[in-house]
């Protein structure tokens, strides 16, 4: 058995998002049936819906970025409650059992996570479904916890934009004294400057724009680069311990690399896919530099996320959108017309 559900959906790579009803499984005896409240728009929600990767099933209903209300929860998932403010992000099942499984690192599952949209459910073989819809029926094991007071809106993206940046930075070991440097100010961007700054280093912001001084500086930037200019990238030469690349599509990375200090990383989150020019090695080699990608981050990793986001009132900004405006809000999105996230509110469905 199962219960249908009022979402939006995508039913080919040119048809905007529509009304769709579908049907989300019978509750498991570890699953938590949650109310969707709000949920983030991301990059991979445009990308998926238009089949840009080459793998999307249609119909497809996007979106991560997922906070809500417990409305019930299975005999074996204690931790919940009805009425809990909770959270999911990108993954809802993996294997459990495998090596990055076991250590809390499940994005990167040996058997391939189970993604919130487009994915196979391991038990029933349905493809599972976002939060561009009213409920979600996710296990105990991938629902995580919002500490109290935290802004539910401003809380969605932290399920992916945030985490993106803040699992590299935890793995980089950042903190007091350290520097780091974000390339691009976007939704991406955007939490690395907040989170950098939160964590006690110090941030620089690389912008090929001018005019984002004041907003990088309100956002927790000390420095701003703009790396179109050859000698402001000559004076920030040999400084960064860790560099969090956050452009979405193909660039040029060797400007950066003579920027790192001794040791340093340039760590992609952004991108995937092949990169041009060619790495020029030289100073890589002579300063023991590395280039690196990242993924999210594990369940674990999540949860210490939205703990110390609620310990230091930390949210991204956030437009608020109607369900009703997603395919405007996809067009925008394009042009990286906002603020630095799209949420959507979706109480919007009901009315």
């Amino acid at each position: 058995m199962s219960t249908p559900v009022l979402g939006y959906a995508a039913t080919s790579p040119t048809s905007d998002l529509a009304p769709h009803r579908f049907d989300r499984r019978d509750p498991r005896p570890d699953d938590v049936v949650i109310e969707i409240l709000y949920c983030g728009v991301c990059h991979s929600d445009l990308h998926t819906a238009r089949n840009d990767w080459g793998w999307t099933s249609y119909p497809i209903v996007p979106g991560h970025e997922i906070v809500g209300r417990v409305v019930s929860a299975g005999p074996q998932a204690p931790r919940f409650k009805p009425g809990d403010a909770v959270a999911v992000g990108c993954m809802v099942d993996s294997c459990r059992t495998c090596r990055p499984c076991e250590a809390g690192e499940e994005q990167y599952c040996q058997e391939g996570a189970t993604f919130t949209y487009g994915r196979e459910d391991r038990h029933d073989h349905t493809l599972t479904q976002g939060g561009y819809s009213e409920r979600i029926v996710v296990s105990e094991r991938f629902v995580l916890k919002v500490p109290e007071g935290l802004d539910l809106a401003g809380a969605a993206p932290l399920l992916c934009a945030g985490i993106t940046t803040w699992s590299p930075l935890r793995h980089w070991k950042v903190g007091p004294g350290s520097r780091v440097a974000v390339v691009g100010l976007g939704g991406l961007g955007h939490m690395g400057l907040k989170l950098a700054k939160a964590l006690g280093a110090e941030v620089t912001l690389f912008t090929r724009s001018r005019g984002k001084e004041a907003d990088a500086r309100r956002l927790g930037a000390d420095h701003i680069v703009l790396s179109t200019d050859p000698a402001q990238m000559a004076q920030a030469a040999g400084q960064f311990d860790l560099i969090l690349d956050t452009v979405p599509y193909g660039h040029d990375l060797n400007p950066y690399l003579p920027t790192l200090a001794t040791n340093g990383t340039l760590v992609l989150v952004g991108y995937l896919g092949g990169l041009e020019p060619l790495l020029n090695t030289t100073p890589m080699i002579l300063g023991r530099k590395s280039v690196a990608g990242s993924l999210i981050g594990g369940i674990p990793e999540t949860q210490a996320l939205l703990d110390f986001c609620g310990q230091h009132h930390l949210t991204a900004d956030v437009e608020v959108i109607r369900m009703q405006d997603i395919n405007a809000a996809y067009e925008r999105l394009l042009r990286s017309d906002v603020k630095y996230r799209f949420v959507i509110d979706l109480a919007s469905l009901k009315g």
